[in-house]
């Protein structure tokens, strides 16, 4: 007993492998684990390795001394806060020096803007070293408002290019990745901003938008939105209120919203004359026979409108396969298009990536054995090919008829030329990457920078 070291319930410490020179720490022996927050954690690959890439604030209710930190994960595991909220949450080892003392310790990351201290000490990290004594503070010294200065002076907010968000749901995703990692090779200052974590203040005089903590997001740049379907309707609320705040978004809410219906994206191409397969839309199943006839018959393609990457999308082989699909569907509310197949297309389509009036790169989708539809989401083979001018013409006319500044335009190969099947607003950049070799996500960048005038130098 007597070798343990006598603390109080608050200290300051230091991090010295996270290079965080003072954090004022809370010590509790109730809590089991130790927690630090952090903020714009991103993993990514190191040595074969999994890490990640974090930034600490270190003084609360302040962002000057934002330091960058990497650090190896040993685990991600369900954390029970004192809230009584669950969280998943990286886990890493480092080293904390309190007094004379340094030791390694577990660290969860987590958000801890709405506690009182940027750093929890549990009892874990305690363990055979220290007894706390809660009457006692600050043992070990207090840090002065002048010695912060003097610490974080050179590492304060300073702008190095742009300041550009990520609006997406998962960090993890390998577009989301690439975005970061492409923005900030070109010396931009990038956050990923998950969409659930982020509220308005809709005001007349001080509009803002928030982050979870109470972090105010007005002083954006731009923004790269990423938007999963479940999260369209939302997510464009949030688009439009950056955009009110002059934030600059790769992708508007406005043509998001179009893209995502599926029935209005396919009017509003042909009326730029546009040619898609010949479709079908009804409300009635009595109208069922006709509709069907409409597009040439079977066999012919069922899609429902609220369907992605290949979900709820149907091939009817016979009529009466297609009759039951289509009132199946009726009988659930459920709105359809029924579209022509296009036999010679052999389970084949192309995905041509425009950004900014340029089609950057374009790969060949081959489906799966038995399977009618390409999708590289669902195992289909994805390939390099060479696409002809006039298929380049279609993706540019498309996503300029949509007003995407970027989009991934599938395309199919008929005996009647190439037909348009859809305009994705948030396309995948693993697949077309992993295939041609380009690097799209830097292109995505770069079309930030033009809307800026910004030179690289």
């Amino acid at each position: 007993m007597i070798d343990k070291v006598i603390v109080g319930s608050e200290e300051w410490c230091s991090l010295p492998e996270l290079k965080v020179p003072a954090i004022k720490i809370r010590v509790d022996s109730g809590a089991k684990t130790s927690a630090l927050h952090a903020d714009q954690i991103v993993p990514f690959e190191k040595d074969g390795e999994k890490w990640i890439k974090f930034i600490v604030h270190p003084i609360q209710r302040n962002t000057k001394g934002a330091i960058q930190c990497e650090a190896k994960v040993i685990d991600k595991r369900i954390v029970k806060s004192s809230t009584g909220t669950r969280e998943s949450r990286y886990v890493i080892n480092t080293d904390i020096s309190l007094g004379d003392q340094t030791w390694t310790i577990e660290l969860t990351l987590t958000n801890r803007d709405s506690m009182g201290y940027r750093m929890l000490l549990g009892r874990e990290a305690m363990a055979g070293r220290l007894i706390v004594d809660p009457d006692e503070h600050f043992k070990f010294g207090i840090v002065t408002p002048e010695k912060l200065k003097e610490y974080y002076n050179t590492t304060s907010d300073i702008k190095r290019g742009l300041r550009i968000g990520v609006l997406a749901s998962n960090p993890e995703l390998y577009s989301n990745q690439r975005l970061m990692e492409a923005g900030e090779l070109l010396g931009h200052e990038m956050h990923f901003l998950n969409i659930k974590h982020c509220y308005m203040k809709l005001d007349a005089h001080q509009p803002e938008i928030h982050y979870r903590g109470g972090r105010i997001l007005n002083d954006f740049d731009a923004i790269i939105p990423r938007i999963r379907p479940s999260m369209t309707y939302y997510g464009c609320s949030l688009i439009r209120h950056f955009e009110s705040l002059k934030v600059f978004s790769l992708n508007n809410a406005a043509s998001i919203t179009q893209s995502r219906d599926k029935l209005f994206s396919l009017q509003l191409l042909l009326s730029h004359g546009v040619e898609i397969p010949t479709t079908g839309f009804a409300n009635s199943p009595l109208d069922t026979s006709d509709l069907i006839s409409m597009v040439g018959g079977s066999p012919l393609i069922i899609k429902l409108l609220e369907g992605t990457q290949g979900k709820g999308v149907v091939l009817a082989e016979t009529k009466k396969a297609a009759e039951s699909v289509i009132n199946a569907f009726k009988s659930l509310n459920a709105n359809i298009l029924v579209q022509e197949f296009i036999k010679e297309a052999n389970g084949k389509d192309l995905r041509l990536f425009v950004v900014d009036g340029k089609v950057v790169a374009a790969m060949q989708r081959e489906a799966l054995p038995g399977e009618f539809r390409a999708n590289i989401h669902l195992g289909g083979k994805a390939s390099v090919v060479k696409v002809t001018a006039e298929e380049k013409r279609i993706a540019i006319k498309a996503a300029k008829a949509m007003n995407l500044k970027v989009a991934g335009v599938d395309i199919i190969r008929s005996s009647k030329g190439p037909l348009l099947l859809e305009v994705n607003s948030s396309p995948g950049l693993e697949g077309i990457e992993g295939a041609t070799g380009k690097d799209i996500a830097g292109e995505m960048i770069k079309a930030i920078e033009k809307n800026f005038k910004w030179l690289n130098i």
